[in-house]
């Protein structure tokens, strides 16, 4: 079935939808009066719908939210071409429930404050295309990127949340060992070379966990995903 993202603030019995809205349902999936399909408001809530006339839809009975195996949220370091807007699609599809891209000593990419704002957009974007190609109710929050600090302020704030760090170095310590227990997660990707000594550190200090994924030393880019499927196969086994 055809889905269509509307945010919470759009939501009523009848939908008045805006032009990229229309054009999507309109032009790009040819569907006219009558053609059933299903809303998501990015807040794990999801309706059946129908169009009732151009522009219009009718909502029907929302249905119940969805549950994910486990809260999980991805630190990932900055990264040069497409890779981060691979890494938002994918993390999407494997249930983060939020994205925060990270400035690193090593990170090639650099961003200015514009820059960033308009990378960002673009990552919430694939955020929300990724949901509504996965079958996803909710779309995870992309943050705009921060700083180790940053993250440091996150857990302090959120206590229950186990930070763990991706550490190629590390030899005693799995990913399955750091995270299991936990339902909430905290995973920190670092860049294509690596963090430096100061900045793991620096990671240690604040809270994360050093772990590894075993002895292959991965891309930046596939690091994350693969400790995201780990983690939501420890949480589907434990639910």
């Amino acid at each position: 079935m055809h889905r269509l993202f509307v945010p919470p603030e759009q939501i009523a019995e009848l939908i008045q939808l805006d032009p990229a809205q229309s054009h999507h349902l309109e032009v790009v999936l040819r569907l006219g009066p009558g053609a059933e399909l299903e809303i998501f408001d990015g807040r794990g809530a999801r309706w059946p719908a129908r169009i009732e006339s151009p522009g219009v839809l009718r909502l029907g009975r929302r249905a119940d939210p969805d549950r994910g195996a486990a809260d999980v949220w991805l630190a990932q370091a900055l990264a040069k071409g497409e890779k981060l807007d691979l890494v938002v699609q994918k993390a999407t599809e494997l249930g983060a429930t939020r994205i925060l891209p990270l400035a690193s000593q090593r990170s090639v990419v650099r961003l200015d404050a514009e820059r960033g704002e308009r990378r960002t957009r673009r990552f919430r974007r694939i955020a929300e295309e990724a949901a509504r190609q996965c079958g996803r109710s909710d779309v995870p929050r992309v943050d705009a990127p921060g700083t180790l600090a940053d993250l440091g302020t996150l857990l302090r704030e959120d206590p229950q949340r186990r930070g763990v760090l991706l550490d190629p170095a590390e030899r005693d310590v799995r990913l399955s060992q750091a995270a299991r227990g936990s339902a909430r997660l905290l995973l920190l990707v670092g860049p294509e070379g690596g963090f430096t000594a100061e900045e793991r550190g620096a990671a240690i200090a604040a809270g994360f966990v050093p772990a590894s994924l075993g002895p292959l030393i991965l891309r930046t880019e596939t690091a994350g995903l693969v400790a995201l499927a780990i983690v939501q196969h420890l949480a589907g086994e434990l639910g």
